[in-house]
C-alpha cells in the first residue's frame, strides 16, 4: 500500500510518540551537590578524592576547609553539611555527643605524623628529643608557628609533644599561633617564622618548607583522622563515605603521604 509524504509523517510520528512518553532519566550533573567540612590539612588530598568521585558517579563535592574546631562548632550550630573529616577524636566526638552524626557512619580514616619545619632555605639542623634546644634554634627574635591549640588538632598535638619532650616552657611566650595549620605553614613558607609545627602531610605539599625533624610517635597522642556522615545528609553522602575508605581514594591518599587506617 503506498502512502502519501504526510501520510507517512503521520505514522513515524505514531511510532515514535510510546518512546516519547517513557520517563528519562535524570543526568548526573543533576545529582545534588555533596557538602563536606573537613580539616585544613586535608585541602590538597580530599580535593582529589572529590574529583576522583565526581568522575565516578557524575556527583559534585564541595569542600569547606578550616581548623577541625572551627567547622565542628559550625556543624553543632546548625550549618548544613553532609559529612566531616576531622583531624582528631576529640572534635568528631563532640559532635556525636551533640547527635549531629549518622548512627553506625563513622570511621577512623586516616593517621599521620608531626614534624618541624624550616624555610626551605634554611640550613638549620636540629635532632628532636628530650631537652632539644629549640629556643636557642628560633634565634633572638623568632617565633615558633603553630595552630592554635585551642581550636586547631596540629597546635594541640605540638603543645603535647613539646610538652613530653620538655621544652614547652622555653618557647610557649614565643609563639605565632594560626587559624589552622595550613596558616602555621605559610608564617614558615614565607619566612615569617623560622620554624614551625605541621603535618609531615602539610610540609610535602609546600616546596617552601623543608622538614626539620619527626617528632617521636610517642611524644603525642596517636594523629587521626575521623570521618562521619552528618544527619540529615543528602542523597549519595553514605556512598561518598564508603568511597572514602575504598581502593581507589586510599592511593590517593597515600599519595599526598597520609596513612589510610584499615
Amino acid at each position: 500500500m503506498m502512502f502519501s509524504p504526510a501520510r507517512r509523517r503521520l505514522v513515524g510520528w505514531m511510532a515514535a510518540l510510546p518512546l516519547l512518553m517513557l520517563p528519562v532519566a535524570a543526568p548526573a550533573q543533576d545529582k545534588p551537590a555533596l557538602t563536606v567540612f573537613a580539616a585544613a590539612s586535608l585541602t590538597d588530598a580530599l580535593g582529589a578524592v572529590g574529583k576522583a568521585y565526581t568522575a565516578r558517579t557524575g556527583q559534585a563535592v564541595r569542600f569547606s576547609f578550616a581548623a577541625s574546631g572551627t567547622i565542628a562548632r559550625q556543624v553543632e550550630a546548625g550549618a548544613q553539611s553532609d559529612l566531616f573529616v576531622s583531624a582528631d577524636a576529640q572534635w568528631m566526638d563532640r559532635l556525636q555527643q551533640a547527635g549531629r552524626l549518622m548512627p553506625g557512619a563513622r570511621r577512623d580514616l586516616l593517621g599521620g605524623r608531626l614534624v618541624l619545619v624550616a624555610p626551605a632555605r634554611s640550613r638549620l639542623r636540629l635532632v628532636i628529643r628530650p631537652g632539644f634546644p629549640l629556643a636557642a634554634a628560633l634565634g633572638a627574635g623568632g617565633r615558633l608557628a603553630i595552630g592554635e591549640p585551642k581550636s586547631v588538632p596540629a597546635g594541640r598535638y605540638a603543645q603535647e609533644a613539646l610538652t613530653r619532650l620538655g621544652v614547652w616552657q622555653q618557647v610557649a611566650a614565643r609563639l605565632a599561633p594560626a587559624q589552622d595549620v595550613r596558616a602555621a605553614l605559610a608564617y614558615v613558607a614565607r619566612g615569617e617564622a623560622p620554624l614551625g609545627v605541621v603535618y609531615e602531610t602539610d610540609a610535602a605539599a609546600d616546596p617552601a618548607v623543608r622538614v626539620v625533624g619527626v617528632f617521636p610517635a610517642a611524644s603525642h597522642a596517636p594523629i587521626v583522622y575521623p570521618a562521619a556522615v552528618l544527619r540529615d545528609a543528602r542523597p549519595g553522602a553514605t556512598a561518598f563515605y564508603r568511597f572514602l575508605a575504598g581502593r581507589e581514594a586510599q592511593a590517593i591518599f597515600r599519595r599526598y603521604r597520609f596513612r589510610p587506617i584499615g
